[in-house]
């Protein structure tokens, strides 16, 4: 039997995926990201979950990509290896998943997210980190630049700026400072970090899903979209989101002054 390099728990409609390889600060390797994947698809057909929350054992959320695994350890006295598979055949398809997910997204980051893990992190829809939490996108320290989404989000998420100087520098950035710049959502005490998450998690799951969704689908895709065919996206959106049972749900909670249960996925 392999190894369970990857956990979940469920609990009420929120999914609990914990990776698993504390002795390794949970570096990525390729079998761990084909369970990760394996888990985001699971929770994807499953229509008892409306929230996946995402954080790590033991003392690190994900120190990134282990440079022991075979597919990127160096070789001595043979050819540089060429690294873009693991991207497009490990990393790639879950961050596409991960990124696309029917149901929104919450990470608890523990410890430290480095590299890869940083940029795992940083894909979902909602960060909190613990106070003694630190942020590394570690990459130039090693020769390259950065991978898992990295180069897409942070200039998304604190400007060009500040992109270059966490993507070049690669110095540790404390949660706290995290979030005073807007990386991250929250940081939080340590103690408080999983109630926090488990509590907002909670709330999602609570809320209508594809209306969340739709909101995570729009926010990127206007991005890169004029004013005039944002406008249009959002009456086509609103359109299908109208027809939706939730639409109804809530105006009828609203007339009748009581608290909406969403069904909608």
């Amino acid at each position: 039997m392999s190894e369970r390099l990857i956990e979940t728990a469920q609990q009420g409609g929120v999914r609990t995926i914990t990776l698993n390889r504390p002795q390794a600060l949970n570096a990525c390797t390729a079998a761990m990201l084909l369970q990760w994947r394996e888990r985001l698809e699971t929770a994807a057909r499953d229509p008892a979950v409306r929230c996946v929350l995402i954080t790590g054992a033991g003392r690190a959320f994900c120190a990134g990509q282990d440079l022991g695994d075979p597919l990127v350890a160096p070789i001595p006295n043979a050819p540089a290896r060429d690294l873009g598979p693991m991207l497009t055949d490990y990393y790639n398809p879950l961050l596409r998943l991960l990124r696309d997910l029917p149901v929104p997204t919450v990470a608890a980051v523990n410890g430290v997210a480095a590299g890869s893990g940083a940029n795992l992190a940083l894909s979902c829809d909602f960060v909190l980190a613990g106070r003694s939490t630190s942020f590394i996108q570690a990459f130039a320290k090693i020769g390259l630049a950065p991978d898992s989404g990295g180069s897409w989000l942070l200039p998304r998420l604190v400007g060009r700026a500040r992109a270059l100087q966490l993507a070049m520098l690669g110095d540790k950035l404390p949660a706290a400072d995290a979030a005073a710049m807007g990386l991250i959502m929250r940081c939080v005490d340590d103690a408080e970090l999983m109630p926090e998450a488990y509590a907002l998690a909670n709330r999602l799951a609570a809320m209508p899903t594809r209306a969340l969704v739709e909101t995570r689908r729009a926010i990127d895709a206007a991005a890169l979209m004029s004013h005039a065919d944002a406008l249009d996206a959002e009456a086509v959106r609103q359109s299908r989101l109208g027809y939706g049972a939730d639409y109804a749900e809530g105006v009828a909670a609203f007339a009748a002054k009581r608290a909406p249960q969403f069904t909608d996925r």
